[in-house]
């Protein structure tokens, strides 16, 4: 396939799948049940951690997550008293358990009360071509409080050689537009073009396929490979691709 014959079917490809219907089968159907940024933001970074494995079950968990904090989860990331706690350490989604849970939300007030919140840590360390040094920042101030030693896996780090899917699918949510009524345009700081592709199995697969990504394994320097690709296809909002790559594997079996 030429160039101009690429990028036709993946804006087309991008077009369809970027719409609201979208949302009833994804995760992000939770973070677009609040009305507030802080709200929407903290829900979408919840949900986002928990999101691998099958999608029912992940929208099923992430409700319970809501519900866990009386269904705003800013208000009990600022003001849960330990008691409040208590009842997350039952919550098990995977190998993402209470103990878990508990810490994040932790991490997660010290984060909004001491460094501005989640979007202005990502400002803070944003390169001007990507974020993949921001993500790392986080991890390392998310981390900064006694935690459990089991508990760091659950947030990624490209500097170890991650691909960072969910937090990279995170940042797509709030980044980019909220035109086609899937992603939320929340963050003001940032520009989509600054963001990677959540790379998954269906999305490198497809790119493979296409020609987009050379590279086995879905790590870090894959993502690296498709950014350099994808870029050349769309500079200005590369990761609108996600939805054609995506959608081309998980629903069309391309």
């Amino acid at each position: 396939m030429k160039f101009t014959e690429l990028k036709a079917f993946l804006d087309e490809k991008a077009a369809y799948y970027q719409s609201n219907a979208f949302i009833e089968e994804d995760p992000i159907q939770i973070p677009h049940g609040f009305s507030t940024k802080e709200d929407i933001e903290i829900s979408a970074f919840l949900v986002a951690t928990i999101a691998w494995g099958n999608r029912t079950t992940i929208i099923k968990n992430g409700k319970r997550m809501m519900d866990y904090m009386d269904q705003s989860p800013h208000a009990f990331i600022l003001h849960h008293r330990p008691k409040d706690l208590l009842p997350l350490k039952h919550f098990v989604h995977r190998t993402f358990n209470g103990e878990d849970f508990v810490y994040f939300i932790q991490a997660l007030q010290y984060i909004y009360r001491q460094h501005d919140g989640l979007e202005a840590v990502f400002a803070q360390y944003a390169q001007p071509d990507n974020l993949q040094e921001a993500i790392h920042a986080l991890k390392t101030l998310f981390f900064q409080l006694p935690h459990p030693p089991r508990t760091t896996k659950h947030l990624s780090d490209p500097k170890k050689g991650s691909a960072a899917k969910r937090i990279n699918m995170f940042l797509r949510w709030m980044v980019r537009p909220a035109h086609h009524g899937v992603d939320f345009g929340l963050w003001s700081q940032l520009h989509p073009r600054q963001l990677s592709c959540p790379l998954d199995v269906h999305s490198g697969n497809v790119a493979r396929k296409l020609g987009l990504l050379t590279r086995k394994q879905n790590d870090a320097k894959a993502l690296a490979e498709l950014d350099s690709a994808l870029r050349k296809l769309d500079a200005e909002d590369p990761v609108k691709y996600d939805f054609a790559l995506f959608g081309l594997g998980a629903f069309e079996k391309f």
